[in-house]
This record gives C-alpha cells, sequence and structure tokens, in this order.
C-alpha cells in the first residue's frame, strides 16, 4: 500500500488515522499489560500466602519434634514430612498455637523443656510480660551498680525482682546480706560453686557427690573440664561409707527436690570436712508444698523451672560468704565475661509480672501463676497415675502430703519429671521398651540406678503430653 492509500482499522481502539497508530497501539498494550499485571499479582499473592501456611505448618511439625534428643527420630520424622531444613529453626519462629502433633510422631519427654506454660504467658499475661529494649540499652559490659555489688555484671532489677520472688513465695532466705551471683543458667552456677569451693593448691582434687538417683548432668558437667581442683566421686551414700579419714575434703550436692525422683532430700555425708551446695531448681509451689525457707551457703535456682523460660538461660545463686561470691562471679567472668544484660532485663521483667499478680488485689486466680502451674501440674500426674494404673505395668512414686505455707493448705507434689520403674518382668531396659512405642525418655543409668528406671518430662505442651497418656494406657 502506499502512503496514500487507507490505513487498516485498529480493532478495539475506534480510530484509522496511520499518523496516530503508533500512540494508539501503544496505549492498548498498556492496558493489557495492566490487566496481565493485576492478574498475576491476585494468583501470586494467593499462591505465596498457600505455600506459606505449608510451610508453616511443616515448620511446626518439625520443630515440635526437636528438643535437643533423639536427633535421629526428629531427622527422619522432618525428613518425611518434606521439611528437613526447617528443623534448624528456633522455636521462636514458632506462631501463637503450634500445630498439632500428628498421632504417629514421636515424643521426646527426655530433656524437661517447660513449654506446657506457654499458655500461660501468651493468654494470662500476655503484654505485662513483654519487655522492650532500646539498642542503646545495656551496652556495656557493667551494670549500673557495679560498684555496690560482687557481682558486677548483675542487673539491679533482676536482683530486685529476685529477692521480691523470694519473700513472697518464702522458699529461701534471700534478705540483703545475701549476695546475689547472676548465671547463663545454674548449670554455669553450679560450675561456678565448685571453683569457689575448691582449694587451688589441694594435693588432690575434692570429691563432689550427689546422692542416687542424682541428676544425671553432674557427672557429665563436673568432669568436662577435666579440673585438677575436683573430681566426680559418684553416689553420697557410697561415699558416706568411706572412713572419714581416707576421704579427704567433700563437696556434696544436695538437690531438693531431688531430679529426677521429685522428694525433698537432706545431706547424706556424716561430718563437717565438707562443703554444702544446695539445688534448689524445682522448690517452688506449682512443684512442691513450701514448708520452710531454706537457709543454706550456696542456694541455686533457675529461670527455666521457676517460670517457664529456660530460653532466657538465666540463673541466680544466693550466697552467704562474700569471698564465695566474688570466686563465682570471677569464674563467669573468665568464662563468659558476664551474663546477657538482654536476657537480665527480661527475666527481670518475667519475676516481676509474677510478684506483681499477687499484690494486685483485684487478679484472679487464672492470673496467678503458682497457682495457675499447679493446677495445671495436679492434672497432669492425675491423668499419668490413670493411665497406668488399670495395667500395673509401671509404678510412680508415692509424696506424702505436706502443709504448704505459700498456698496456705495441705498439698503434694507434682514434680517436673514422673520417675517410672517397669515392673513387667520381660522388661529391663525401660527406656528402650518406651522408645519402641515412639516415647523418649532418660534412662535409669544416667542417674546412677537402675535401668528398669525411666525419668519422664511431665512440661512438654498439652497436645505431646495428652499423646503419651494415650500411649502409656495401651501399654
Amino acid at each position: 500500500m502506499g502512503s496514500g492509500g487507507k490505513s487498516p482499522s485498529v480493532r478495539g481502539c475506534g480510530h484509522k488515522g496511520v499518523a496516530n497508530m503508533g500512540g494508539r497501539y501503544l496505549v492498548c498494550l498498556s492496558l493489557v499489560m495492566n490487566v496481565v499485571l493485576l492478574t498475576s499479582l491476585v494468583y501470586g499473592r494467593g499462591h505465596v500466602r498457600k505455600k506459606g501456611r505449608e510451610m508453616v505448618a511443616g515448620n511446626q511439625i518439625c520443630l515440635q519434634e526437636r528438643d535437643g534428643s533423639g536427633e535421629e527420630e526428629h531427622a527422619k520424622f522432618c525428613r518425611a514430612a518434606g521439611k528437613a531444613s526447617s528443623c534448624n529453626n528456633s522455636s521462636s519462629s514458632l506462631p501463637a498455637s503450634p500445630a498439632k502433633l500428628p498421632s504417629d510422631a514421636i515424643i521426646n519427654l527426655d530433656h524437661g523443656d517447660p513449654k506446657l506454660f506457654e499458655a500461660f504467658w501468651r493468654d494470662a499475661v500476655g503484654k505485662r510480660g513483654d519487655t522492650f529494649i532500646p539498642g542503646w540499652q545495656a551496652m556495656s559490659y557493667f551494670s549500673t551498680n557495679a560498684a555496690g555489688t560482687v557481682c558486677w555484671f548483675l542487673e539491679p532489677s533482676l536482683e530486685q525482682e529476685v529477692r521480691r520472688l523470694h519473700r513472697l513465695v518464702g522458699n529461701a532466705e534471700a534478705a540483703a546480706d545475701r549476695h546475689v551471683v547472676v548465671g547463663t543458667g545454674s548449670t554455669q552456677l553450679f560450675q561456678a560453686a565448685l571453683y569457689a569451693l575448691s582449694p587451688p593448691d589441694a594435693p588432690h582434687p575434692v570429691s563432689v557427690v550427689s546422692a542416687a538417683p542424682f541428676y544425671s548432668s553432674y557427672p557429665l558437667v563436673t568432669d568436662y573440664l577435666k579440673s585438677g581442683i575436683y573430681k566426680w566421686a559418684g553416689d553420697a551414700y557410697a561415699f558416706n561409707e568411706i572412713p572419714r579419714h581416707e576421704r579427704g575434703p567433700y563437696i556434696e550436692l544436695v538437690t531438693s527436690p531431688n531430679n529426677p525422683d521429685g522428694f525433698k532430700r537432706e545431706q547424706v555425708v556424716e561430718g563437717n570436712d565438707g562443703k554444702l551446695v544446695y539445688d534448689l531448681a524445682y522448690y517452688w509451689p506449682q512443684y512442691s508444698p513450701i514448708i520452710s525457707s531454706i537457709d543454706a551457703d550456696i542456694m541455686l535456682f533457675t529461670a527455666s523451672k521457676s517460670t517457664g523460660h529456660a530460653g532466657t538461660r538465666i540463673g541466680w545463686a544466693l550466697v552467704k560468704d562474700k569471698e564465695v561470691a566474688r570466686k563465682m562471679t570471677k569464674f563467669i567472668e573468665l568464662n563468659t565475661i558476664g551474663v546477657s544484660k538482654d536476657s537480665q532485663i527480661r527475666t527481670a521483667k518475667i519475676l516481676g509480672a509474677i510478684s506483681d499478680a499477687y499484690e494486685r488485689e483485684t487478679a484472679p486466680e487464672s492470673e496467678k501463676f503458682f497457682h495457675y502451674s499447679r493446677d495445671l501440674m495436679r492434672q497432669r500426674w492425675k491423668s499419668l497415675r490413670d493411665a497406668i494404673e488399670f495395667r500395673g505395668r509401671f509404678s510412680l512414686p508415692e509424696f506424702p502430703t505436706e502443709f504448704c505455707n505459700f498456698f496456705g493448705e495441705e498439698g503434694s507434689s507434682y514434680p517436673a519429671f514422673a520417675w517410672a520403674k517397669c515392673e513387667a518382668e520381660e522388661v529391663d531396659d525401660c527406656a528402650a521398651y518406651l522408645k519402641a512405642n515412639g516415647i523418649l525418655t532418660r534412662s535409669g543409668k544416667h542417674f546412677g540406678v537402675d535401668p528398669k528406671y525411666v525419668r519422664i518430662s511431665m512440661m512438654d505442651r498439652d497436645d505431646a503430653f495428652n499423646l503419651f497418656i494415650e500411649r502409656m494406657s495401651k501399654l
């Protein structure tokens, strides 16, 4: 066609001029592209949301199973779910309502991970337990009152709330003449106490003992550093049988209530040539009646079991002797150059929220942590006893009824762990038997006793605990 002929029409644009054809074409093309783009965005968002929900669900399943033990079983489960890489995520990525465990899931009750208290802090406390830390705050190694305390990295707010909580509960003497030493969990404080109590120039390492069944980490932690000033020497009952002139100096670890069996303990080794360290991690009203305020030279506590905040990694010691507190502080200084300020500030907020609720006259019992958690532990122990009572293949400890000064009434103990014994004659290794039924526990051999015993955590989320109860009722 020549330049003088008629140009072909462009459908849908309504114009035929050759001179304006390019502009009209671009306008039409733009409209088409906008439609395509909008369609893509609408579809894409829906697709991303769907994939996102699938990924979150997968993460929840894998994270439910990840608890530091039974790694092989967990990895198999996560691979089967197609989300193996998600198992490396931290539990902080979990939404407020974790996905329910599948009926064939492996239940990891080996560790005392206190996830059963999540619902209380989320629903009953809510924002009252939240912590906001500005970017400029807590940047120094030193606390703001470093000159006024032996433990120079102890945050003043944490010290205040620690003493306040012990006054409220009445479980330990925490007056101003007791030195507070903060640590990265009570495990670091346990090591610091051994360091502080062991003479550096002694001809032989100091013996460290605890009455069996003793906490399974004591032997491992004591010998981990291969120290030349102290060593693990085993069961305190056996050590007490050694003639005094032969056994030498010692440190006895008194865990009360005891981990794993839940009974209150006193020192076992007779004589006055030893030092005592009281591990009181479980001496709180939800686990045991508070029958007296403990007044010992060194007392260890942890946020992991008192409030359920294991992830903050905060423990504290109440120490009578200033020089011992100074040496414990020195160990932590050499070990980690102090303790996280962020964790201390958060723990102070959590402890304060507990005390506030009890001091608030209008607060219902559902907002009082020790009332809530005591009722929860009592329900769980009843469920477990009912589940195993009928078949008689397992036995559990029976605890005495005692008057609890905190609640002002008689009550029993509801420990964080169930110390169970397989009574079936054909079962020699109780942990292996339960593992074959999808339940991971810790064998009695790790606590210095017969493998017919196992320690079972009572502190997982409801779905895991309910599945555990269902399986135990069928064994």
